[in-house]
């Protein structure tokens, strides 16, 4: 999906960000993540984000054991912001929205603030490339890939658009493929934080090879 604004570098996204945080979530640079929006806090921000810069970040609330009985669960340190590139009024008090994905950022620091809605001041050195598309897509072990995929469709009896699959250029495929992929939140936070689009599909075909010999898929996540 294009977008009206174009994001060069760091310094045409904010230093301060609204954080969605949305367990099993993986949003990724020019990938779409639609939204179903209904609770006030959250309406609150998009909102606010309407009125300002229009971005937002999705992260993952880290889910380790020892952090569930926290009233504010502990974050993962990396995340992904999204522009919203398209907006609904449901009539009923929901929006419906989605976000495109322009770069991931690495939190610095939460901030303390008045919005019911959580803040944090970011950075996003470590991931230059994520604002040059399709970049390192040269190195990308399609073959491998698309093996992988096909014998997970087959032993999980899903329905493929082989002709979209064909058609679409390695970095759509790789980020497309690790967004809809129905793995747990630590396999996704994984392919999140991948250095580059050949470690994310290696490490895409890698998990997809595990679930395969495991016999399955985990199942505390849903398709996007």
């Amino acid at each position: 999906m294009s977008m009206n604004a174009v994001y060069r570098g760091p310094v045409d996204c904010p230093a301060t960000i609204p954080l969605f945080p949305l367990t099993g979530a993986l949003l990724l640079p020019r990938g779409q993540m639609p939204l179903n929006i209904f609770e006030p806090r959250y309406l609150a921000m998009f909102d606010d984000a309407l009125k300002s810069h229009r971005l937002i970040g999705i992260i993952q609330p880290d889910q380790d054991v020892e952090e569930q009985v926290r009233l504010t669960p502990r974050l993962y340190k990396v995340g992904c912001i999204g522009r919203i590139t398209q907006f609904a009024e449901t009539g009923d008090g929901r929006y419906l929205l989605t976000l495109t994905g322009v770069a991931r950022f690495e939190v610095e620091e939460e901030l303390s603030v008045l919005t019911a809605y959580r803040q944090a001041k970011v950075s996003y050195g470590r991931f230059l490339a994520d604002f040059e598309a399709r970049a390192g897509e040269d190195k990308v072990d399609r073959v491998s890939l698309l093996r992988a995929l096909k014998e997970f469709a087959l032993a999980n009896e899903l329905k493929i658009d082989w002709k979209g699959v064909n058609d679409a250029p390695n970095e759509a495929l790789v980020n497309a493929l690790s967004m809809m992929a129905p793995f747990g939140a630590r396999e996704k936070q994984a392919l999140l934080e991948a250095p580059d689009l050949k470690a994310r599909a290696d490490m895409l075909v890698a998990i997809t090879e595990m679930e395969l010999a495991r016999g399955g898929s985990d199942t505390d996540t849903t398709l996007q």
